[in-house]
């Protein structure tokens, strides 16, 4: 992925933030509408026709050959959506875990591209590095902290967990899809967004991260 690319991806995530708290910020106002669930489901399920349309495209023996990986994909991508639900009615969580996501994109993208370095995983990512990872787990974890510091005026320490926590799955969440991309030979799931990929292109970070708020509220 070309840098500017990449700088339209945070740009794009930052747009995201700033959505959902103003829709966080209606929900206020008309909170029996429940419209951060709604929408946070409708993101997701077009997510998941997205990577349905990938599977009907690929030729049938790659499928073959991966259909116990896409099956299983597609099985989480339901788990994610049944997330979105539960999640979706708790829009002030929804807003803490979204700002963390961006906070770790952000640091990701610009500690990746000041210090560069050794590469993650570069058969499933070549743009991922260590040092990436390191800034995305700084600056999620500070937007962890920043969102407590709105909320209560104080520093709360244990919200530190929470944001290393949620800034490791998402990555991981980006990495899952990308290897999944791989073995469907694809850049991007679509071309929804120009220049940007598809829907599940931007929310793969909430693959691992939507599924663990789902078990700690439950």
């Amino acid at each position: 992925m070309k840098k500017s690319n990449t700088l339209l991806r945070v740009l794009t995530s930052l747009a995201l933030l700033v959505g959902l708290a103003l829709i966080v910020l209606t929900e206020k106002y008309i909170p029996k509408a429940h419209i951060v669930r709604w929408i946070s489901m409708l993101i997701v399920m077009g997510g998941i026709v997205e990577t349905i349309v990938c599977f009907v495209k690929t030729s049938a023996k790659n499928f073959r050959q991966n259909s116990v990986l896409f099956s299983a994909f597609l099985m989480w991508l339901i788990v994610i959506l049944c997330s979105a639900y539960v999640v979706g009615a708790r829009p002030w969580i929804m807003l803490w875990m979204l700002m963390i996501i961006v906070g770790a994109d952000v640091g990701a993208w610009f500690f990746g591209l000041i210090f560069g370095g050794d590469k993650m995983w570069e058969k499933i990512s070549a743009n991922k590095t260590w040092s990436g990872q390191i800034g995305g787990i700084i600056c999620g974890t500070g937007m962890s902290l920043v969102y407590g510091l709105i909320g209560t005026h104080t520093f709360m320490s244990n919200l530190l967990w929470v944001g290393i926590s949620v800034s490791l799955l998402s990555q991981y969440g980006d990495l899952t899809a990308s290897f999944i991309k791989r073995k469907l030979d694809i850049k991007d799931f679509s071309n929804l967004l120009p220049g940007h990929g598809g829907i599940m292109d931007r929310i793969d970070g909430w693959i691992y991260v939507l599924p663990l708020i789902w078990f700690m509220l439950g």
